[in-house]
């Protein structure tokens, strides 16, 4: 399986960046809200997940990998963790497993006073492995790929749903080239397994990606928020831009909605959008969804229920600093960004992942991911941060 090259993919928001927070893009009531993030008196406060020698990482085959994005397996009470492109071995070493990959956890302590620990890989009973059969730089029926990212996972109704973003290219030395304010992708998709984890299909539509003439489409990045009370299964969606440097993704993210059975079937046409239509927002299927936030300069973003509360992470790229925010439903109005870990307490950060374990919205777990700017050079890994108030 070859090895997908990527650039500093996370060194090139220095120049726009810097390495500390600013304020620029941000709407005045985000600029009043603004300060830095208090470190949680309990719990962990950027605690390596992996790429570590002997860590529990390491332990189920996994070296060093990136997004670790956690997902509650409602069959078992368990959680899980979805990574990125991997490695077995430290600092991108040893064998390329591929992407997506899976650990598991027996139990999340949710008070942070145990970090999370790794105890068993998908395939079940073996070392961690890629978790979706098709192989890389190499056209797999859709177009060339290099390797298909994960952007979220959910268990319900006894299925698990993994939506993704296939790669067509990082803009790394040997890649297509990317040309400038294209994001890069093939195609997004969204697999399924009946077995928890163990073997996957993919549906058979997927969303037209930049490669396939859908540049910057909004359904490249998928969060699902969670089946509601009101018996709907919620995604938030947005632009991908693996290389944050997509000239023209302000962040913008809409919203729209399935009936859980209607999504189990792939009947992704019934879908119900969050739409503003002859002067008021409304659900429809008359109308495209319509922009909810934008002007953030979006990377990876998040999106969970959490103890009634709606709250949503996000990696501002320009500021290099991963905001929350809240709302009481998905349809309503959001409060105004809150800085929570910038490039100073994390340097070439990205992700920002909201466990859906976290106790409540004034206690958030963040799953924060770190790029080491060339390979070879550490960190590659995961660290975890608890106590977050959103």
């Amino acid at each position: 399986m070859a090895t997908p090259s990527r650039p500093g993919r996370r060194s090139v928001l220095r120049a726009g960046m810097g390495l500390a927070l600013g304020t620029a893009g941000l709407s005045a009531a985000g600029r009043a809200a603004a300060r830095p993030a208090v470190a949680a008196t309990t719990g962990q406060n950027g605690t390596p997940l992996c790429d570590q020698p002997g860590d529990s990482a390491s332990q189920q085959g996994l070296g060093s990998g990136d997004l670790a994005i956690p997902y509650y397996r409602e069959h078992d009470n368990s959680w899980g963790y979805v990574f990125g492109d991997s490695w077995t071995g430290i600092q991108q070493s040893g064998t390329y497993i591929g992407s997506p990959v899976m650990l598991n956890q027996a139990g999340f302590d949710a008070s942070g006073a145990t970090p999370i620990s790794f105890t068993w890989a998908q395939p079940t009973g073996g070392q961690a492995g890629q978790l979706f059969g098709y192989t890389h730089r190499v056209d797999n029926g859709y177009g060339w790929e290099i390797s298909r990212i994960p952007n979220d996972c959910i268990e319900f109704g006894g299925r698990t749903y993994l939506q993704y973003t296939s790669v067509y290219t990082w803009g790394a030395p040997g890649d297509p080239v990317l040309d400038p304010g294209h994001d890069g992708s093939l195609m997004s998709g969204v697999a399924y397994s009946d077995d928890y984890g163990v073997t996957w299909q993919d549906y058979a539509y997927h969303w037209p990606g930049d490669h396939q003439g859908e540049n910057q489409s909004l359904y490249g990045m998928w969060s699902f928020a969670g089946i509601d009370p009101d018996g709907w299964l919620y995604v938030f969606s947005k632009r991908w831009n693996g290389s944050h440097v997509n000239s023209a993704d302000g962040g913008a993210i809409q919203l729209f909605r399935y009936q859980p059975d209607d999504f189990r079937a792939g009947r992704f046409e019934a879908q119900q959008n969050w739409a503003y239509l002859n002067g008021s927002w409304q659900w429809t299927t008359a109308a495209p969804p319509s922009v909810i936030l934008s002007g953030n300069n979006t990377g990876e973003f998040s999106v969970k229920r959490i103890g009634g509360t709606y709250c949503m992470s996000y990696f501002d790229v320009r500021l290099g600093t991963i905001f929350t925010r809240t709302a009481p439903r998905p349809d309503s109005p959001w409060s105004v960004p809150l800085p929570q870990i910038t490039a100073l307490q994390v340097p070439n950060l990205y992700g920002g992942y909201i466990h859906p374990g976290s106790p409540s919205a004034s206690a958030l777990t963040l799953i924060v991911s770190q790029w080491p700017g060339q390979v070879g050079q550490p960190p590659y890994w995961v660290r975890q941060f608890d106590g977050i108030r959103a």
